[in-house]
């Protein structure tokens, strides 16, 4: 059973699911942004992806990820700080 790091808060978690490893982080996150449910996210620029990663507000485990990680086959969770999740009403 995979373990699931606790969520941090105002953040919003990107499952990714991959079926072999992937070189670098951003070419998955970035396709996975582009269908989101939170259109912050899904309209988010190119430069505004990279500030993400600059000010280090996407995080795997808790721990900040660089743009060229590499992401092994099967599911990572992935928080992006500084996005509430949208209102349940």
């Amino acid at each position: 059973m995979d373990h699931v790091p606790p969520q941090p808060a105002n953040s919003v978690r990107i499952t990714l699911v991959l079926t072999s490893r992937a070189s670098r982080l951003d070419i998955p996150l970035m396709t996975a942004l582009r269908t989101h449910e939170l259109l912050d996210l899904r309209n988010i620029t190119r430069t505004g992806f990279k500030k993400l990663f600059n000010d280090k507000r996407i995080l795997i485990k808790n721990q900040p990820a660089r743009p060229s990680s590499a992401v092994a086959a099967g599911t990572t969770y992935v928080d992006i700080l500084g996005f509430p999740l949208p209102d349940a009403s």
